[in-house]
């Protein structure tokens, strides 16, 4: 792949795109890389467009504008938030992709970055789900991803568009807030802790979930956008795997370097979305197929999370 891609990115203001787009400038320079959003991002950018991608003739029109050869659509609304309106959550889910899918297929886009979850798994799953479980997902937002896996294989199949995805498990980071998913739990709890506040947790504490650090997400999403054609196997989503805790274990790694952090546990309807995705992620079809490998586990992860928050919260004092 050469780096004189244009690669347009929407959704740029979430916990993903956020951190993506400067992860993609650093490898196609700041020129190469259109951020899109629904709002401004807070500091201005020279290369972003506004964007409801909902309307397709104006994202068309940005595809075109820019000779966009690569597509991460990333705008999504999230499983928790998405069980507050399931319908709303099924239209806009759906029709932005729709959208990406056409503008792509019309405009010679290259490329396709489509990003799935483990929420397209259901209760009826083993604790570790395979690459090619069944998939019942329980919730709109694991309902919509699994359809989007199915799309991208049919205009694989049906139109040739190279299509590439990855089932996040919950992605935790320091560069952005919680985005309203069920794993961001195992986000806001860093900040409780370098804050030196209580943490009050809406799943239970022997609930064991898959997540990923945010720089293995990178890594994995741009090493699976860069591999070959022929290492790509899969035209639904790949799975894709970091770590596995529960709140429990999570609150005990940041003990460790914070003494006297205290945790407690309110379930809420959250724990029965919880409950229905599997607690460990078999990733072996990715590791062979393109050759992924994660490098953090949960205490190399608390570490960097605690300093950089730290860091964060420092500077905004100052």
């Amino acid at each position: 792949m050469t780096k004189s891609e244009r690669i347009l990115v929407i959704g740029s203001n979430g916990q993903i795109g956020s951190v993506l787009v400067e992860y993609l400038r650093g490898i196609y320079g700041e020129n190469g890389v259109i951020a899109s959003d629904l709002r401004e991002p807070e500091l201005k950018q020279d290369y972003f467009e506004k964007l409801d991608a909902s309307d397709a003739f104006a994202l068309a029109g940005i595809v075109k504008k820019h000779g966009i050869t690569q597509i991460y659509h990333l705008a999504a609304i999230l499983s928790a938030k998405g069980e507050l309106d399931p319908l709303n959550t099924w239209q806009i889910n759906m029709q932005t992709y729709f959208n990406v899918l056409e503008a792509a297929r019309e405009h010679g886009v290259k490329k396709i970055f489509y990003p799935s979850s483990i929420a397209v798994f259901g209760e009826n799953v083993d604790v570790t789900a395979e690459q090619f479980s069944y998939l019942d997902p329980a919730t709109v937002y694991g309902i919509s991803k699994a359809a989007g896996e199915n799309w991208s294989n049919y205009y694989f199949k049906r139109y040739g568009l190279d299509i590439r995805s990855l089932r996040y498990p919950g992605i935790i980071s320091y560069q952005s807030m919680p985005g309203g998913g069920t794993t961001d739990y195992a986000v806001d709890i860093y900040h409780k802790a370098v804050k030196g506040e209580h943490f009050e947790c809406f799943l239970k504490e022997d609930t064991t979930l898959p997540m990923i650090y945010m720089s293995d997400a990178m890594d994995a999403t741009v090493r699976l956008m860069e591999a070959s054609a022929d290492q790509i196997k899969v035209r639904t989503g790949y799975n894709l795997a970091g770590m596995s805790f529960s709140p429990k274990e999570i609150a005990d790694s940041i003990s460790k370097i914070i003494p006297g952090f205290e945790i407690s546990y309110k379930p809420d309807f959250r724990q029965q979305i919880a409950e229905s995705w599997p607690q460990h992620i078999d990733d072996s079809v990715a590791r062979k197929d393109w050759g992924w490998r994660p490098a953090y586990n949960l205490d190399k992860m608390t570490a960097e999370m605690i300093s950089e928050l730290q860091k964060k919260y420092k500077t905004a004092k100052v």
